[in-house]
């Protein structure tokens, strides 16, 4: 049910329309909750169906992209969810899945993905802090900008946590190999068959 919640947080940040809406989930909200363009216009059209939304009204014109305002029954939704109770997600990731079954099968090429994933996250991490610097200098500290960074903050530190903890998995695979690789290439000891 988050998407829609996503969307009406937008629209109360500014009106705007399903377009300007599909660019700014790819530029901010898309960081921590992503939709597809078709998803967007999808829950537009029912938030609008819903009562929670309307199109601002005014004169129709050729080629106007229809722009979107959250109703009172909108923010009343948005509000009654900011204080729902909700336990947090259980971590449900790929690579951590294949981390597990290379302890059976072996880790050939393993080091190769946790590279990839380790630039991935490091571009990521430069991106946010771009995005710190850009957006919260120093001082600019009102209401609503100190709970975007927060929510900015835990990004870094969440790319910063994944780059620690993959340049560490990247090591303990390294010292695995090379032990693996010394315990094959050892002599046999003295009164072992060779």
């Amino acid at each position: 049910m988050s998407l829609p919640h996503a969307i009406l947080t937008a629209l109360l940040e500014r009106p705007s329309s399903g377009l300007e809406l599909t660019r700014r989930f790819d530029k901010s909200i898309g960081f921590f909750w992503s939709a597809t363009h078709q998803q967007i216009y999808r829950e537009l059209a029912k938030l609008e169906q819903g009562g929670l939304i309307r199109a601002v009204p005014g004169p129709p014109t050729r080629g106007q992209k229809k722009e979107y305002e959250v109703l009172p029954a909108g923010r009343e939704e948005l509000a009654g969810w900011v204080a729902e109770r909700q336990d947090p997600k259980p971590v449900r990731d790929a690579l951590l899945l294949r981390l597990r079954a290379a302890a059976v099968v072996g880790a050939a090429g393993l080091d190769v993905e946790l590279q990839r994933h380790l630039e991935l996250h490091q571009r990521q991490l430069a991106d946010y802090t771009a995005i710190e610097e850009r957006d919260f200098p120093p001082g600019k500290a009102d209401e609503e900008n100190r709970l975007h960074h927060l929510v900015l903050r835990a990004g870094i530190g969440l790319e910063a946590s994944w780059i620690d903890w993959l340049t560490q998995a990247r090591a303990e695979l390294a010292g695995a190999e090379l032990a693996g690789a010394e315990l094959a290439g050892a002599e046999p000891a003295d009164g072992e068959p060779a």
